[in-house]
């Protein structure tokens, strides 16, 4: 079954990841938004998307349970990759993707949400990169990407630290574009993408090809470092023991190895 819901509504299009109890991004996931956007990127009138998560989180964090069962780093390396390259993919979509988040956006989860063009969140939700807490690295371009928003010195704070923000810190340091109360926050999202769905195709389709210009061109190489870092730290004592606690619920003990 797919792990998606997608409402289509004249030029708009609605998917909800469908994941329960934390939407953790999966490789099934992965696959499944990729089938979407290749069936939006096929619709001429669609002119955007809304993501969202059912339930209580937009998306807690990536699959820890999956990574632990690659015998190797290159498993886990190349699910980093697979996630890299979809989020690069929606980065550069041809419409606008709004992120609205809910509850959390943890690890993948706002790697995803980081890979939209925009972001709106709930005031209380939290958000964050928490992955040195289980002794391994964001592995979906977190690290490349979190500075961006927040600058190098945020971004170094909330990795190194793994404390999230909430989403009223989150726009004050630029990582959300709007923060509403959790009970009108999809609706406001949605009334902000009817403005742009309201233009021209073609104008629409020009700014999202011409606004990544001004990204840095040492984002790739930044990518395929952090990729090979996660899959190296990945398999080292440290991650172990952290994901292990992680899964336990208890405090890891780290051996700096």
């Amino acid at each position: 079954m797919s792990t998606m819901k997608v409402r289509l509504s004249g030029t708009l299009a609605e998917i909800t990841i469908d994941s329960p109890p934390a939407n953790a991004l999966s490789s099934h996931i992965l696959k499944d938004l990729s089938h979407e956007l290749d069936q939006i990127e096929n619709n001429k009138e669609i002119k955007g998307i809304l993501l969202k998560g059912e339930g209580r989180f937009f998306s807690a964090g990536a699959d820890i349970k999956e990574f632990t069962s690659f015998q190797d780093s290159s498993g886990s390396g190349h699910l980093a990759k697979d996630g890299q390259e979809l989020f690069n993919r929606i980065e550069n979509f041809h419409i606008p993707v709004i992120a609205v988040i809910h509850g959390a956006a943890l690890g993948g989860g706002l790697e995803l949400a980081m890979s939209c063009h925009i972001r709106y969140v709930s005031e209380n939700a939290k958000l964050g990169l928490p992955e040195l807490n289980l002794g391994i690295i964001p592995g979906f371009a977190g690290t490349q990407r979190l500075p961006r928003y927040v600058g190098t010195a945020k971004a170094y704070e909330m990795i190194l630290t793994g404390t999230p923000i909430t989403g009223k810190d989150a726009v004050q340091c630029g990582l959300a574009n709007a923060s509403f109360p959790e009970d009108t926050l999809f609706e406001e999202a949605k009334k902000r993408m009817s403005q742009m769905v309201s233009k021209s195709g073609p104008s629409i389709h020009q700014i999202m090809k011409l606004i990544p210009y001004a990204h840095t061109t040492q984002l790739k190489e930044g990518m395929e470092q952090e990729a090979k870092a996660f899959g190296e730290i990945f398999a080292n004592e440290d991650a172990l023991e952290g994901v292990q606690a992680f899964i336990e619920k208890r405090k890891p003990v780290f051996k700096d190895q």
